[in-house]
């Protein structure tokens, strides 16, 4: 016996791993035996997530889109007539440009049908476009001296940052609960 006991510690040097995850097998089981799971957790109703939906509608991606291209052109604006300087506001517009352009493209990639299919394919589908994303980001951030005719790094990275800002006042700001329409009695 003593013997079992060294070989499942040499095989397991930590033997409360193995202990934890038979007992998580066992949480698993019990939970599909009785259609709960043991700390008390119940899956929703198809009620209850249609109700959670109307509750928390999502936010389109390509709102959060056009709140960026709008941010970009108030910053450089504000750029330029701080400045009075075209040069600063084109340097401003442009790292607002290096947020839009690349969210376009992941926004797009990511509505297609293609990803709807499987979970699988979603989540591939997600890291894939976010590359590109990347890649289009750092891509334009190079170009960057070739295309803006004495440019403002400065302004530049100033206009990328506010833009990128958008995707944390979408967080905060999200659309309200769906009203139900209202039927006409008249």
């Amino acid at each position: 016996m003593r013997q079992n006991a060294v070989s499942d510690n040499e095989q397991n040097p930590n033997p409360k791993a193995g202990a934890s995850r038979t007992k998580n097998a066992d949480r698993w089981s019990d939970a599909d035996a009785r259609g709960a799971w043991s700390d008390g957790f119940q899956p929703l109703t198809r009620t209850q997530a249609q109700t959670l939906r109307r509750a928390s509608p999502p936010l389109s991606p390509w709102w959060v889109v056009a709140g960026q291209l709008l941010t970009g052109i108030l910053v450089a604006l504000l750029a330029w007539g701080v400045t009075g300087r075209q040069n600063v506001g084109w340097s401003a517009f442009y790292g607002g440009l290096t947020v839009v352009i690349p969210a376009a493209l992941m926004a797009r990639g990511l509505a297609s049908r293609l990803l709807s299919i499987h979970p699988g394919a979603a989540v591939a589908g997600f890291f894939l476009w976010e590359m590109v994303k990347v890649a289009t980001t750092v891509g334009m951030l190079f170009a960057a001296p070739r295309l803006i005719v004495d440019l403002d790094w400065l302004a530049m990275l100033i206009g990328l940052m506010v833009t990128l800002q958008v995707y944390v006042v979408a967080l905060l700001v999200r659309p309200g609960p769906k009203s139900k329409s209202k039927s006409k009695t008249d």
